[in-house]
């Protein structure tokens, strides 16, 4: 499997062409690329000598007679996309603060930079810098928006630092980057041969032509399990209510507004599917009479709700055999209690039951905490970015799909979940 380093301008630079042999011990074969700032620190023909491979240090061709790769530059200036579609994934270590702030603002200026946003590999950055550098409010902004959308940080160690001060910004250790690389590529086509059916948003019930029943959902986690399952070698067919996300490139999108209009887009889809997670916050009550024009404000008013169908359980009794269904629970109290209640009653495989009550996390947030409920376990998913749980929420999906020794073998069911039962 191929995987391209990225190393970026910091001290720690030299400490790369030890993740490189680390990686090769891994049976990888390893690319380098550098920025100009990098090559200060070390020279290109380094990498070019432990991986044997051109060393990629800028977009445009270098002319005949200049150092650099010790092999000769491609002719082509658009050698990032080739280099972003056959790689399995990306790691840049050290990251410097710049380049994170390049990466989070989509700025593309240089082979890094460019080839970062033309990949569909997993990613993963190692940052490394002075520790003032990396507390600084722009910098944790950066990683928050880097994390959301589903890279993979490999947070620095606390020590003593290059610049003579001490606390964190040193780069992890070469062992620690590798199994998290390891770890991204192991799951990059586990679910390859798997179609899955993710649910997403909120839905709107109309009061009259301009008026709606709805509610807080953003939509990101449900396209965060759309994404994370694309990546991993799905086929996706993402059902939305209205979000003003933009969905994961090359998944089926099916857009509704109303529950009726979700609930014929699931149930008309599952004879192909082989999984569904049910993220979508789906209302449970519309008007009971949709009103042909405005209602105009008169004083109070009075209007009767029924209950929507139960998506959900439809799923569960119009499946086929051996389709896996996810359902959600948003739930401000015994949670528990009542995520168990909905397991049951809807004959789910499984129910990801969240605390909505929490500050900072749930609706319209790009962070989250779950406990994945089963008819027997209860895992505990701490707080952690919605496309980290994503990841986690698929790895515990696997989990169900695969025999108990092949779960222990292989290790899909992280020590970071807590198992309550």
């Amino acid at each position: 499997m191929k995987v391209t380093v990225g190393v970026s301008g910091g001290i720690a630079a030299y400490k790369a062409a030890e993740l490189v042999r680390a990686l090769q011990r891994q049976a990888l074969d390893v690319h380098v690329v550098m920025t100009a700032a990098a090559q200060q620190f070390v020279a290109p023909l380094t990498f070019a000598s432990l991986t044997g491979h051109k060393v990629i240090t800028g977009l445009w061709p270098l002319s005949s007679g200049e150092a650099g790769s010790g092999e000769a530059e491609l002719d082509s200036s658009i050698e990032h996309i080739g280099e972003a579609q056959s790689t399995e994934a990306l790691v840049v270590a050290p990251a410097t603060a710049h380049v994170l702030a390049r990466f989070a603002h989509g700025l593309a200026d240089d082979f890094l930079t460019t080839l970062y946003l033309a990949t569909r590999a997993p990613v993963i950055v190692a940052p490394a810098m002075n520790v003032n550098m990396w507390e600084h409010p722009a910098t944790r902004a950066n990683m928050e928006m880097l994390e959301s959308r589903g890279v993979r940080i490999v947070p620095p160690e606390s020590g003593a630092l290059a610049c003579g001060m001490t606390g964190s910004g040193r780069l992890a250790e070469p062992e620690v980057i590798v199994e998290a690389v390891v770890g991204q590529l192991h799951r990059r086509n586990d679910l390859a041969g798997e179609v899955i059916l993710v649910t997403a948003a909120g839905t709107r019930e109309a009061i009259d032509p301009v008026r709606f029943l709805g509610n807080r959902s953003s939509g990101k986690m449900g396209y965060a399990v759309a994404e994370e399952a694309q990546r991993r070698g799905a086929r996706v067919v993402l059902v939305s209510g209205p979000s003003s996300l933009r969905p994961p490139a090359n998944c089926e999108l099916v857009s509704v507004v109303s529950a009726d209009e979700m609930r014929r887009a699931v149930l008309s889809r599952l004879d192909q599917t082989t999984i569904v997670v049910k993220a979508a916050a789906v209302a449970d009550y519309r008007p009971c009479v949709l009103a042909e024009q405005k209602m105009k404000r008169t004083g109070p008013i009075t209007i009767e709700f029924e209950p929507t169908e139960d998506i959900l359980r439809e799923v569960v009794l119009s499946k086929r055999p051996g389709t896996l269904v996810i359902g959600f629970a948003a739930e401000t109290e015994n949670l528990l209690e009542h995520g168990r209640s909905k397991l049951l009653r809807k004959g789910a495989d499984a129910i990801v039951l969240n605390d909505v009550s929490r500050p900072g996390l749930g609706f319209d947030s790009d962070r989250n905490a779950a406990t994945f409920l089963t008819p027997k376990t209860a895992i505990e998913l701490p707080e952690m970015t919605k496309h980290e749980l994503a990841s986690r929420i698929l790895d515990e999906v696997i989990a169900l799909r695969r025999p108990a020794s092949f779960v222990a073998e292989t290790g899909l069911v992280s020590s970071n979940s807590t198992l309550r039962e």
